[in-house]
């Protein structure tokens, strides 16, 4: 009659996307590593470091070691370098890949940081002198 049900384990996923690279940490609850990869390790040139399709790789590298650890649920953090143009090509394709995949996604966040003071104006302590 003792169903033993399979206990599903919970990860967050930290995407980081520029428009140069896309690099994927991902982490237990804790924040203990679990794997980290980039673009780098998934092509060889640079210019492709940031494109979709490299994403939809690295979203194929992280579905065979999650599936190692037996972890299907995610939280997904997105951080990109600025708020302006928003984050990478490489984002999206990497989300769908985990979902068609077969995870169950929890949550999606946007984790940019957003820049508060901007730089130091030009001049010194008595201002700039013309």
């Amino acid at each position: 009659m003792s169903e033993e049900k399979k206990k599903e384990y919970e990860a967050i996923v930290h995407i980081y996307t520029s428009f140069n690279n896309t690099i994927v940490h991902v982490t237990d609850l804790a924040g203990t590593t679990i794997a980290k990869i980039s673009g780098g390790m998934v092509t060889k040139q640079d210019r492709l470091k940031a494109n979709p399709t490299t994403g939809m790789f690295i979203a194929k590298r992280i579905e065979e070691i999650l599936n190692e650890k037996k972890i299907k649920n995610l939280y997904i953090r997105i951080r990109a370098k600025t708020r302006n143009p928003g984050p990478g090509p490489g984002t999206n394709p990497l989300i769908k890949s985990l979902a068609k995949a077969g995870f169950k996604i929890l949550g999606i966040i946007d984790v940019t940081r957003i820049p508060r003071g901007g730089p130091k104006k030009k001049g010194g302590r008595r201002g700039r002198r013309v």
